[in-house]
């Protein structure tokens, strides 16, 4: 049985200022608890779950980091509106510098504010084979249970650095930038990149100024309609499967 203070705790998670002071974070669900198991099994706090996810799982983890709840307990240290049957809290993944781009490519995120956008987003960086993601400070934090959650485990796959995104890319002079932009080069008509950074900007106001100051070319998905824009991460997922 859970302790009331055990409950308080882990619900914190949920909060920004809480997981950044414990360097941990929640991951939820069977699959994406079973990927990270699988991707990251020394980032293992703990497990609570179900007596029948532990007897399923059990060879995979030490008796001492599982602790099995009930239903009525899952659901109230859960983020989720319907709970899951397992709940891991995982250690951060450790920060470290952006590291040299030459010969690869690499996604730059200007104020993705949305964590199911930014969640999605990285989701398809892991399916393209897009090693990482660069982030504006502004941009949603990847440990927010929504990023987590739309991340379906591919947040243990990509590795995730926040910057200042104009100064990042105002040092790079090996590769390429390029920025999705409503007039642009069509992407249908554009060899596919063997190395660059592809930059996708906040939802709503686009690419900032300053950041586009930094852009080397930039990059339009041809409109046939009249949607007067793509979401995101729709955007993203366009530009990378023609691009990339």
């Amino acid at each position: 049985m859970l302790s009331k203070s055990k409950v308080k705790y882990i619900q914190s998670l949920g909060q920004k200022k809480q997981r950044d002071d414990e360097r941990l974070f929640i991951a939820e669900g069977p699959k994406i608890v079973a990927e990270l198991l699988q991707d990251n099994p020394d980032g293992i706090s703990h497990v609570y779950a179900l007596p029948s996810w532990v007897e399923e799982r059990r060879i995979d983890l030490s008796s001492s980091l599982i602790t099995e709840v009930s239903v009525e307990e899952l659901a109230r240290i859960s983020q989720l509106h319907t709970p899951n049957q397992v709940l891991a809290v995982m250690k951060q993944f450790p920060e470290s510098p952006v590291p040299p781009l030459k010969g690869s490519i690499a996604l730059a995120l200007d104020t993705i504010q949305d964590p199911g956008n930014l969640g999605t987003i990285i989701r398809i960086a892991d399916w393209f084979g897009i090693p990482r993601i660069i982030c504006s400070h502004n941009c949603a934090d990847q440990y927010n249970p929504k990023v987590v959650q739309s991340t379906m485990g591919s947040i243990g796959r990509v590795q995730v650095h926040y910057t200042d995104l104009e100064a990042w890319l105002g040092s790079l002079t090996d590769v390429p930038v390029y920025a999705a932009a409503l007039q642009g080069q069509d992407i249908l008509q554009m060899k596919r990149l063997t190395e660059g950074v592809i930059v996708i900007g906040n939802e709503s106001k686009g690419i900032s100024p300053a950041v586009m100051e930094k852009v080397n070319v930039r990059l339009t998905i041809p409109q046939k309609g009249k949607a007067e824009s793509l979401n995101a991460a729709v955007a993203t997922g366009i530009i990378v499967s023609h691009l990339v």
